[in-house]
């Protein structure tokens, strides 16, 4: 974590100090020019400039001042609760600490609750369903790395649970009890727990896993558009959300493969290799082939790739355009504890 802190006097300077390090991160502290030192570094004047470089590099900016000083520093940088990194003001005895901004899918409620752990003091976090003790999705599914299909469907969500219980469907198993807000059954605003594109409910907030394995194959030379385009397709002909996608898996032929590699970097994806005799050891039936097998050593790249350390096989072989694609299940759990 990449954490902006700043102070503006003796005493709030100690508590920056307290409050850095209590947080595992990268940590910059900035004071005003008077108390600047070897520990923290001084504000610049004018500061408009530099208040916006912080609010856009850093994922929390700390203030150890008032909530107005805070304010009026971001307000001119502030544009959406997907991108704004968490704010956190604590007053400079270090008694309260506010989630300011950004508290549930920047992670602003959680620090302040870690920080005021750490000094002893009070958090104040303001969120309707936390004030209220009814389950946040936005909030729980940052913590849980699943991706939110649609913020509109969240907010809807969010809003129906102030009013009342609303239906959870799971393609996972939930293990413990439901939070408050959620309950087993039917309804017209609900949320999915899935790493399909489906929507059962009228309106449907899918929560979104990262629980697909890829197994690619390709032609040598293969660039990396067609590899994209194979991909693309197999998900969407299987009704396969692309953000469920958790890594990629091939044979360990393919290590050098040029456009596989760069696919998957620009995806964001791991891209792990396994050796013919590996593959061979994946248990189940699959689209075997003696043409690969004669060069690979295997009768089925793609599948048993994807299959490799996963659960369930999803997509079957699909080919197009010399790509290979296979996609295969991870276990899978839901907890709300």
């Amino acid at each position: 974590m990449r954490l902006a802190l700043f102070a503006y006097s003796k005493k709030g300077l100690e508590t920056a100090k307290k409050a850095a390090a209590c947080i595992d991160g990268e940590a910059e502290l900035f004071t005003v020019e008077r108390l600047a030192g070897d520990e923290a570094k001084p504000i610049p004047k004018p500061s408009f400039e530099f208040y916006g470089e912080r609010f856009a590099s850093s994922d929390a900016l700390i203030f150890v001042s008032s909530c107005g000083i805070a304010v009026r520093s971001i307000a001119p940088f502030i544009k959406s609760k997907t991108t704004d990194p968490a704010v956190v003001v604590i007053d400079e005895t270090g008694r309260f600490v506010i989630a300011l901004l950004s508290g549930h899918i920047g992670g602003a409620n959680a620090l302040a609750k870690r920080i005021a752990d750490a000094l002893g003091a009070v958090p104040v976090i303001t969120t309707a369903t936390d004030a209220n003790g009814r389950f946040s999705v936005d909030s729980w599914a940052k913590t849980h790395g699943f991706a939110i299909s649609d913020m509109n469907a969240a907010k809807a969500v969010s809003a129906a649970i102030l009013e009342g219980d609303i239906p959870i469907n799971s393609d996972f198993p939930i293990i413990g009890k439901l939070p408050g807000g959620l309950i087993r059954g039917e309804g017209e605003t609900g949320v999915y727990i899935t790493y399909k594109a489906d929507e059962p409910f009228k309106t449907t907030l899918r929560l979104i896993p990262k629980c697909v394995v890829l197994g690619l194959g390709c032609r040598r030379g293969t660039p990396k558009e067609a590899i994209a385009e194979a991909v693309r397709r197999a998900l969407a002909e299987n009704g396969i959300d692309p953000r469920a996608v958790k890594c990629a898996a091939s044979i360990d032929l393919k290590k050098d493969e040029a456009g596989l590699i760069e696919y998957c970097r620009e995806k964001g994806l791991p891209l792990s290799f396994h050796t013919a005799e590996e593959l061979k050891t994946v248990p189940g039936e699959f689209t075997a082939s003696d043409f690969v097998k004669e060069i690979t050593g295997v009768d089925c790249v793609c599948e048993r790739a994807a299959l490799f350390g996963a659960d369930k096989l999803i997509i079957k072989k699909t080919a197009l355009e010399g790509v290979t694609v296979a996609a295969a299940l991870v276990k899978t759990e839901v907890n709300f504890g």
